[in-house]
């Protein structure tokens, strides 16, 4: 049966595109029913809406707790009655109410390797230690998300991205996005055929 999948995102939408065009050429046995942003300008919204898909956005509100805040993206998010809820470049912690609600459903993609580089700016300070001497690599990995730690839960996929003695942050970033890309719908194709799905 063909997965349904929300996916959250708070930018560009590569990883999003991805997704949607692993779908349509039938290589990904899922279906994107909602993209939700936490931020109105996303440009991933307007690839989202080319593809057909339906959109909505969740800002958050002065004063909102998180908590306060995931209770209404569950909302949001529940009404297409997901599988699986795919972060893809989503940039808020995600707390326990939404989490409980999707145990063992919630995917996050993360341009590092697992244990390194936690948080925003993964891509930066992996570069900016290549040029201090102390790394050669980084990489890419999909987790599910247990718990509100910060990318942290079991890893699913990983991938080691080299850091070229001549590489600008530039063509380090296009390459972890590559593999990015590649990576997260490779995940989710395993993850869909999986017995337990």
């Amino acid at each position: 049966m063909t997965a349904r999948l929300a996916v959250l995102i708070s930018g560009s939408g590569s990883n999003l595109q991805a997704i949607i065009d692993a779908c349509r050429s039938g290589a990904l046995d899922a279906k994107v029913h909602l993209v939700v942003s936490n931020i109105a300008t996303a440009p991933g919204l307007a690839r989202a809406q080319k593809a057909g898909i339906k959109t909505a956005i969740c800002e958050a509100v002065e004063g909102e707790s998180r908590e306060e805040y995931d209770a209404r993206l569950v909302r949001v998010v529940q009404r297409s009655g997901p599988d699986l809820v795919v972060l893809a470049g989503w940039m808020r912690l995600l707390s326990l109410p939404f989490l409980t609600r999707f145990t063992g459903q919630v995917v996050n993609l993360h341009p590092a390797l697992p244990g390194e580089y936690p948080g925003l700016h993964a891509i930066e300070r992996a570069f900016e230690d290549s040029r201090s001497g102390t790394r050669d690599h980084t990489g890419v990995m999909v987790h599910l998300v247990p718990d509100e730690g910060i990318d942290h839960g079991p890893v699913l996929a990983s991938e080691q991205v080299p850091i070229l003695a001549d590489d600008t942050l530039e063509s380090l970033a296009a390459r972890v996005h590559a593999v990015e890309h590649r990576l997260l719908v490779t995940t989710l194709v395993t993850l869909i055929a999986a017995p337990a799905r």
